[in-house]
């Protein structure tokens, strides 16, 4: 990352967000300069690129970081499955929709299809994030 960051001379570094995917970037001149896959390009970062930022980050192992992840997604998640809402303070709010039952169109045929209702998860983010990305 460094060496990117020194052959780019950025004029003003930042963090790019993507469905809750988070890599630095750098913006430049000619525009945003995506770290991990050197294009120009929208940042996006796979679990385990996450886990070692969050272990560089935190100053702990990996094996630690992964532990840690696996506890905040198991967290979440048994969370919602049981109906609750959690939110981070700064960070967003986890919460369950309940999407009601619609018809629709199956595309290669054209026939109309009707679509169950569902619990589907929703993130809404918090004052803080909204404000570290403007």
């Amino acid at each position: 990352m460094g060496i990117a960051l020194n052959a780019l001379n950025p004029i003003d570094q930042g963090i790019c967000v993507l469905e809750l995917h988070i890599l630095p970037c750098y913006k430049t001149q000619g525009g945003s300069w995506c770290s991990r896959t050197q294009t120009k390009e929208r940042c996006a970062l796979n679990k385990q690129e996450l886990i070692d930022n969050m272990a560089d980050s935190a100053d702990i192992s990996k094996a630690a970081a992964g532990r840690a992840l696996d506890a905040m997604i198991s967290s979440i998640s048994g969370a919602l499955k049981k109906g609750d809402s959690l939110t981070l303070v700064g960070f967003g709010t986890f919460s369950v929709r309940s999407r009601a039952a619609r018809t629709g169109r199956n595309p290669k045929t054209g026939e109309t299809i009707q679509i169950k209702a569902a619990k589907v998860p929703a993130f809404k983010a918090g004052k803080a994030l909204k404000d570290a990305l403007n």
